[in-house]
């Protein structure tokens, strides 16, 4: 039997996700939901866990999906999608599920997602310049992932697309460095 990869099973489960929820006119809801959904895997890393671990048995994983369904009251047809996933055995894969669904609805509406790194949190301000800015120079709207990573010690790395614009003081002190080396 052939095998096929994670990221074709992933990308089958989202576009199968996408489409279900297109045909009962829910996608905007579905996306919502899972725009929530994303979030709090996202945060607590032992919901994740608990999922993809194949000692504990379905049901109590359906168990847990279906009480953090119910305490953020999520819409009908995001209860059968996530249970599909659960039906098939691919709770280890449900948050990047997630997050390809969301890359769908960005690519089909016209949507380019944008990563931002920065050493500290940036003001509801500067996070609107930021968000303007990339816009304009993108031609496109734009969704706005946003990290802390103290490591880069100051300015931002921004990552669309294939493309990367590494502004930070970490990846200007590596350049110094190369420079200083005698490389390029």
């Amino acid at each position: 039997m052939k095998k096929i990869s994670k990221a074709k099973i992933i990308s089958t489960y989202a576009a199968a996700l996408y489409g279900v929820a297109e045909e009962k006119k829910a996608v905007a809801k579905v996306l919502e939901d899972i725009r929530q959904l994303v979030v709090i895997l996202r945060e607590d890393g032992t919901i994740v866990k608990y999922l993809a671990n194949p000692v504990w048995n379905l049901d109590s994983k359906r168990e847990a999906l279906s009480e953090v369904a119910r305490k953020l009251k999520l819409d009908k047809e995001t209860l059968n999608c996530l249970d599909i996933v659960a039906a098939n055995g691919r709770f280890g894969e449900l948050l990047p599920i997630l997050e390809e669904f969301q890359r769908i609805w960005y690519r089909k509406n016209g949507y380019v997602e944008v990563s931002v790194q920065s050493a500290q949190a940036l003001s509801n301000a500067q996070e609107k310049s930021l968000t303007a800015n990339l816009e304009k120079m993108l031609s496109k709207k734009v969704v706005v992932n946003y990290e802390i990573c103290p490591e880069i010690l100051g300015g931002l790395i921004v990552k669309f697309g294939s493309s990367m614009i590494d502004d930070s003081i970490r990846g200007k002190l590596n350049r110094l460095e190369i420079m200083m080396k005698g490389g390029q």
